[in-house]
């Protein structure tokens, strides 16, 4: 049985078009039922519509609290029978109220090698660190920003003439083929969150 799975952004959804693309594969574990933005000009939306996901703009305007937008957002996923939620550059800090009912069935891809560089101007960040290594990460959400138990990571060697774009996109090929590849793991139960520490199946 297929995991429903449902994909929040707020943007182009670079990535959320990775998770669908591998989601048409004969054998992938997981069908993508709903893509839900916060904003109504969203790219990415009309990208879903053409693969046949529906879609739903919920805009966090309309809501006085930060968690008020988030339990909206809950209703629309939990309406659509959503079991596996994957943040796709939502551009949105989450509510604590959020991250504990989705807990161990909530993920997000960071444009770096966690636990280094979190937040903003990761690219930046890592550039003026002088690390020659950088990379992205898929992990479990906590209420913590950029902070959940890790369950894939991906590494690009930085080179010495990087700029924050040149890097970003180099990193960027590498996401698109991280995020699907752990989204399998957690949808065949080969991964999960547990006592707030990732746990790999064996076999």
């Amino acid at each position: 049985m297929k995991k429903r799975v449902g994909i929040l952004i707020s943007g182009r959804g670079s990535n959320m078009r990775s998770l669908i693309a591998a989601a048409s594969l004969p054998g992938f574990p997981v069908e993508i039922v709903l893509v839900i933005s916060n904003a109504i000009n969203a790219e990415g939306l009309q990208h879903a519509s053409a693969a046949g996901v529906a879609t739903k703009v919920v805009s966090h305007k309309a809501y006085e609290t930060r968690e008020a937008f988030d339990r909206a957002v809950t209703h629309e996923l939990e309406a659509a029978g959503v079991e596996i939620v994957c943040l796709a550059g939502f551009m949105r800090i989450l509510s604590t109220w959020f991250a504990r009912h989705w807990e161990g069935r909530l993920l997000n891809i960071h444009p770096s090698l966690l636990p280094l560089f979190k937040g903003v101007h990761v690219h930046e960040q890592a550039l003026a660190a002088g690390v020659r290594v950088s990379g992205c990460t898929v992990h479990f959400v906590v209420p913590e920003l950029d902070a959940g138990p890790i369950i894939a990571q991906a590494a690009v060697p930085v080179a010495i003439d990087d700029t924050p774009d040149t890097l970003a996109s180099r990193i960027l090929v590498e996401e698109h083929k991280l995020y699907p590849a752990a989204l399998k793991l957690v949808a065949e139960g080969r991964v999960r969150l547990e006592d707030g520490r990732t746990v790999f199946s064996k076999g």
